[in-house]
């Protein structure tokens, strides 16, 4: 007798055919959702310099649509945190630029003094004369003095030729012409409002997951976030820093006096205090009244400034700085936060790369940290755009040391300059305040030395 079986034994059930489909679903969208999140480069940082270089690896390499970038940013649109030595407080805010000034409270609490270097820069991303420039206030002319002794030094741009030593931007109308700028590339996926938890490194890939658990993969992962970056303290580079012991006070003020498109800075004893020239966007050239103050001293001197009622705080701004501008007739709210000098030991490892303040922060008395950051970023991209030209691995430490060599020097040597003359000048030792102001009027007389010093400083 024999039987025969219309169906097939081993056949699986109308269910268990459905629990599979679903499994196999289930494993394409991970692994599809995986692969999404592989990127050849991850910059993590959307301050100024992270937000520069992942436009310009967007502009040199994205076009094609084969390199795979990516950016990081913990802060959400419009809460992105200023640049004000990594610490947090309240800068963490940014107002919108407003292209006109009714008061002091219609500028942002921190400014730029951006080099040509760094206009020539957003230039070349086209992003100066439209976006950046308007609000840009340019500054003709810097003053600088010893208020214990009699030397001064002026450059001036007529010196060498130039129609401004620099600009002074609110760091908030630089990120807006940034974030603009990158929602307009599709060549860039961007991670917003969720900060890095972890970081692994692996042989050719490192792995961040973010706080809420996405995984993100990259070949090249760019530190851009900030002096405490944790990228760089989760991947165990070695850094030198320590506490000047001194605060920054910040704020903005209205002067009696036309600050005349000059930039001045005094030299205390107890720390150097800035003025630096804003633009309103409505007045004539022989009526610019507001000015960016950083007045940098002790910590104790600072918490008593802090603690003055404005009309207090006017008098004495306006006695340490000589009354230049006149009298001191209305101030933002003041925000100080601590300085301190770090610099990594080496910028690179396999695969991992420091730029901007996570590399390297300065003293502030030259305004220099934002633009030796903008020449880090300028010049890793063009590391990356060459190898590749090569068809060499962009990420391998060989490469990438190629980044180093030629930025720590540069970067080295500014803040030796900026140590030096923070020292020199904070010091109330006689023999040295003898020197200094000798200094200053010998290479205020002597052309030559002045004109390769102005050309250093605007990273000419």
């Amino acid at each position: 007798m024999v039987c025969i079986n219309s169906g097939n034994a081993h056949a699986p059930s109308i269910q268990s055919r459905n629990e599979t489909a679903r499994s196999l679903q289930a494993f394409r969208a991970k692994m599809s959702k995986e692969n999404s999140n592989k990127f050849d480069v991850v910059i993590v940082g959307g301050g100024m310099v992270g937000l520069t270089m992942a436009l310009l690896l967007a502009r040199d390499l994205g076009q094609d649509k084969v390199f795979k970038l990516a950016l990081v940013d913990g802060q959400k649109k419009g809460q992105k945190k200023e640049q004000a030595g990594g610490e947090k407080d309240e800068l963490n805010t940014v107002k919108k630029p407003q292209a006109t000034k009714v008061n002091v409270n219609s500028f942002s609490p921190r400014v730029s003094a951006l080099t040509l270097a760094s206009q020539a820069l957003f230039d070349s991303l086209d992003l100066w004369r439209d976006q950046i420039a308007p609000q840009a206030c340019p500054y003709e002319d810097m003053y600088v003095w010893d208020a214990e002794g009699t030397g001064n030094i002026n450059f001036s741009a007529l010196d060498i030729q130039q129609l401004a030593l620099g600009h002074i931007v609110e760091n908030s109308v630089i990120i807006k012409a940034l974030d603009e700028a990158l929602g307009q590339q599709v060549a860039i996926k961007q991670f917003e409002g969720v900060p890095v938890s972890r970081y692994q490194a692996q042989r050719d890939n490192h792995i961040l997951t973010l706080a809420d658990g996405t995984e993100i993969h990259g070949k090249l992962i760019i530190a851009a976030d900030g002096a405490n970056s944790f990228i760089r303290q989760a991947a165990e580079f070695d850094v030198k820093a320590w506490s000047y012991e001194h605060q920054a006070i910040v704020t903005t003020v209205r002067t009696e006096l036309s600050h005349n498109f000059t930039a001045s800075q005094c030299f205390l004893t107890s720390g150097p205090l800035a003025f630096l020239p804003l633009l309103d966007g409505a007045s004539g050239r022989e009526a610019q009244f507001y000015s960016s103050i950083v007045w940098s001293c002790e910590s104790e001197k600072a918490q008593r400034l802090m603690d003055m009622d404005q009309a207090t705080f006017h008098v004495a701004l306006q006695e340490a700085f000589e009354s230049r501008l006149g009298a001191i007739q209305e101030s933002s709210k003041r925000i100080a936060f601590p300085l301190w000098q770090r610099h990594a030991t080496s910028y690179v490892k396999p695969g991992l790369a420091l730029i901007g303040d996570a590399a390297h922060t300065v003293h502030p008395l030259a305004g220099q940290g934002v633009n030796l950051g903008l020449l880090d970023a300028e010049c890793l991209c063009k590391v990356i755009r060459q190898a590749l030209d090569k068809g060499e691995g962009f990420s391998s430490e060989q490469v990438l040391s190629r980044y180093q060599r030629q930025r720590k020097g540069h970067n080295l040597s500014m803040m030796t300059l900026m140590e030096a003359f923070k020292r020199g000048f904070g010091s109330d030792d006689l023999m040295l305040r003898w020197m200094r102001n000798v200094g200053l009027t010998f290479v205020d007389k002597a052309r030559p030395i002045k004109h390769q010093l102005m050309k250093k400083v605007m990273g000419l």
